[in-house]
C-alpha cells in the first residue's frame, strides 16, 4: 500500500474558519489567540492579545522567547494528545491545543494571557523556559501586566477543552477530502492499487460518517456563541452565565451522546435548550410547543436529526419574519416507523432553494445547507432510499419538514452502521 504522505496545516484546516472562529472564542471569554504551525510560526492574524504581550512582543529578544515557548507547549500538546496548561516566560498562564492528523503534528492553537486567580504552582511549567521577573522592573511593563485578565483555574481548563472539541471537529471533516485525494493519486501496480483503493474507501466511508456530525457542530457552536457575544454587549452577566450554562449542557450532550442512540425526550430536550438560548436573545419574538406522545417519550432515535432543521427554522424563518414566529415539534406512529414533523410559520422558501438543499452535495457546501443534507445522507445510508426527508414550503406562509424513521430501528441497519464507524 502507497506510504502516507506529510500533510501542510493549510490543507486539512479553512484558515478563514479557524480566524473566526478565534475571534467568536475571544469575545466570549475574553482570551487572547493566535495559530502556530509546527515550527512555532503564526498563520493567523493575532486576536484580543494583551496590551502587555503586545509590547513585549516589540522587543526581539522577547519575541523570540515567546515564540519559542509556544513551539514547545505545542509539542507537548501534541505528546500529551490534550491541550497543555503552561506558564509563559513572563509568567502568564496559557494553553496549546494541538492540530494532529494521522500522528503528524501540524501546529497549534495557543491561548490565554491571563493570570491565575488561584495559586498556580501545580500548573506545570514550561521545561524548557522558565519565566523570569526582570520585566518587573520596568513600570510601564508591570502596569500593564497589572491589567491582563484574571480569571480561575478550571474555567482556563473548560475553555481549553471547547477549544480542542472544535479543533479536531474541523480537522475530521476536512480530512474527508484528504481521503479522496488520495484515492485519486494512488499510483500503485494493478493488484496492490485494487486492495489500496479498497482500505481507502473503507476508510473514507467511515469519516465521511463521523464527518456528518463534525460538520453540523462547529457551525452550530458559532452560531450559539455568536448570540452570546452579542448578548454580553447589552445584558449584564447573569443572563450571560445562563446562556453560557445552557451551552454547557449542549455540549455535554454533544460529546455524551457523539455515538448511540438516545431517547426522543432526551433528544428534545437538548433541542429546548437551544430554543431557550435563542429566546434569551430574541425575546418574544420565537414561540415554540411540543407534542410528544407518553408512548413515544422513550423511542430511541439516532442523535441530532432534528435539530438542523429546528436551527434552521429560527435562522432562516422565524428570525427574518416581521412580528413574532411559532414553532411546532410533533411526533406520532405510523404502521412501523415514526413521524415527527418541524412546522414554523416563517417567511419559507422559494422551490428553486429547496431543489438546492435536495441537490449533489459539494466540496464546500452552503453552511445553510450543511445539517439538512448530513441528516438526509445519515437517514438513507443507514435505513434506506424510503427514509428521505420532505420538505413543504409556501413563501410567507412557512415550512414543514417530515423526518420518518424506523419504530424499531435499534435491530436494523443502524447499530451495524454504528459499530462500523466505530
Amino acid at each position: 500500500m502507497a506510504s502516507v504522505r506529510n500533510f501542510d496545516i493549510r490543507e486539512v484546516i479553512d484558515l478563514d474558519l479557524l480566524q473566526d472562529m478565534q475571534e467568536k472564542f475571544a469575545a466570549v471569554t475574553g482570551l487572547a489567540f493566535v495559530t502556530i504551525d509546527f515550527k512555532g510560526n503564526p498563520i493567523t492574524e493575532e486576536v484580543n492579545f494583551s496590551e502587555f504581550c503586545i509590547s513585549r512582543r516589540k522587543i526581539i529578544v522577547h519575541k523570540k522567547l515567546c515564540y519559542m515557548s509556544d513551539a514547545h507547549a505545542g509539542l507537548e500538546a501534541a505528546r500529551r494528545g490534550q491541550p497543555c496548561i503552561y506558564r509563559c516566560p513572563a509568567g502568564l498562564i496559557d494553553f496549546a491545543v494541538p492540530i494532529v492528523v494521522q500522528g503528524q503534528y501540524l501546529g497549534a492553537v495557543l491561548s490565554g494571557q491571563v493570570q491565575c486567580q488561584e495559586d498556580t504552582n501545580y500548573i506545570e511549567e514550561n521545561e524548557v523556559f522558565k519565566f523570569g521577573s526582570k520585566w518587573q522592573m520596568n513600570q510601564e511593563w508591570t502596569e500593564k501586566y497589572k491589567k491582563t485578565l484574571c480569571m480561575p483555574y478550571d474555567k482556563i481548563i473548560s475553555s481549553a477543552n471547547l477549544v480542542h472539541l472544535v479543533i479536531n471537529q474541523l480537522v475530521e471533516k476536512e480530512f474527508v477530502n484528504i481521503i479522496h485525494e488520495e484515492l485519486n493519486k494512488n499510483a500503485v501496480t494493478l493488484m496492490e492499487e485494487k486492495k489500496a483503493r479498497a482500505e481507502l474507501a473503507e476508510r473514507l466511508r467511515i469519516a465521511e460518517l463521523k464527518s456528518l456530525k463534525a460538520q453540523m457542530n462547529p457551525h452550530f457552536i458559532f452560531n450559539i456563541l455568536n448570540s452570546i457575544g452579542c448578548f454580553a454587549l447589552t445584558e449584564g452577566a447573569k443572563k450571560t452565565q445562563e446562556m453560557i450554562y445552557m451551552l454547557s449542557q449542549l455540549l455535554r450532550y454533544n460529546i455524551t451522546h457523539s455515538g448511540q442512540s438516545v431517547t426522543l425526550v432526551e433528544d428534545i430536550q437538548n433541542i429546548e435548550r437551544y430554543i431557550k438560548i435563542q429566546q434569551f436573545r430574541f425575546g418574544d419574538k420565537i414561540t415554540y410547543s411540543i407534542n410528544i406522545p407518553n408512548e413515544l417519550k422513550n423511542q430511541a432515535v439516532p442523535p441530532f436529526i432534528i435539530q438542523p432543521f429546528i436551527e434552521n427554522a429560527i435562522q432562516h424563518g422565524i428570525i427574518p419574519k416581521e412580528g413574532s414566529g411559532h414553532l411546532t415539534l410533533q411526533a406520532y406512529s405510523e404502521e412501523n416507523d415514526i413521524i415527527i414533523k418541524i412546522e414554523d410559520n416563517g417567511i419559507g422558501m422559494p422551490p428553486q432553494k429547496i431543489k438546492n438543499l435536495f441537490g449533489t452535495r459539494t466540496k464546500e457546501p452552503d453552511t445553510t445547507n450543511i445539517g439538512i443534507q448530513n441528516t438526509r445522507t445519515r437517514l438513507m445510508q443507514s435505513f434506506g432510499p424510503q427514509y428521505d426527508i420532505s420538505i413543504k414550503s409556501y413563501l410567507n406562509k412557512g415550512t414543514t419538514i417530515t423526518i420518518k424513521i424506523p419504530l424499531h430501528f435499534s435491530e436494523r441497519t443502524y447499530n451495524d452502521v454504528q459499530s462500523f464507524v466505530n
